[in-house]
């Protein structure tokens, strides 16, 4: 007999197991997962401490998720339906909420700075409910914007992967400073001597926002690459 085919290893590809215990529900699992992912990082979430807050054994978590690359992809899923896409009828609307959507992203990521060290390690997440939403979204501003069709996936993903990419790199900015117990301006006071001896050889490295706040100068990095962005993406528009 031919070896039964293996299913493919997600949570979004197999049924719910059973009945549910009214007592604990996948959707209360996932809630606090993202608060122990908030509160402790990447590393916290494990199964046993996950049950820990919830009163259960971790037997009682297998009953909803089968591991936890199961978990992963849910808390993925989960806080991706915090981004908003703004539904448009004009075309004219489509770069201002192109925008916003791009800041919607960033938000969520910085909210949830474990995304930094998660993005890689999602498995089927884009299978997700929410995923899916945010997808059908998307496409469906794009197309109102005036993207050609065979054009709108490339044109979603290049917008995706810049506001996602400039996310990761500052949320893990935003995590080492959890991290260090400083504030983000003690700690760009502290290393300013350091960085600006390594550059001293350098002139072309001199970095000229020493005394600007730093947080300014992070949303000011973030909106020159996102306008630069949707102005190349502006050409390709009908």
């Amino acid at each position: 007999m031919p070896a039964e085919k293996q299913q493919v290893g997600s949570v979004w590809t197999r049924p719910r197991r059973g009945r549910e215990q009214p007592a604990l529900t996948r959707e209360h699992i996932v809630t606090e997962a993202v608060a122990l992912l908030d509160a402790e990082g990447m590393e916290a979430l494990t199964m046993r401490q996950l049950g820990t807050r919830l009163n259960a054994g971790a037997t009682s978590l297998y009953r909803h998720v089968a591991n936890r690359d199961e978990l992963i992809e849910l808390v993925v899923d989960e806080v991706y339906g915090e981004i908003r896409v703004r539904a448009i009828t004009d075309g004219a609307d489509w770069r201002s909420a192109a925008e916003d959507c791009a800041e919607s992203v960033r938000a969520m990521i910085l909210r949830h700075p474990w995304m930094a060290s998660t993005l890689g390690q999602v498995g089927l997440s884009y299978l997700g409910p929410n995923v899916m939403q945010l997808n059908d979204g998307l496409v469906g501003l794009f197309e109102v914007g005036g993207f050609p069709a065979q054009e709108t996936g490339d044109a979603i993903s290049a917008l995706m992967s810049y506001v996602i990419g400039m996310g990761i790199a500052e949320a893990a900015w935003l995590a080492m400073l959890t991290r260090s117990g400083q504030t983000e301006q003690e700690f760009v006071a502290q290393l300013r001597p350091a960085a600006e001896a390594a550059a001293k050889d350098y002139p072309r490295f001199q970095q000229n926002d020493w005394d600007s706040d730093p947080t300014e100068v992070r949303d000011r990095k973030f909106r020159y690459g996102l306008v630069r962005i949707l102005d190349g993406l502006e050409a390709r528009r009908s």
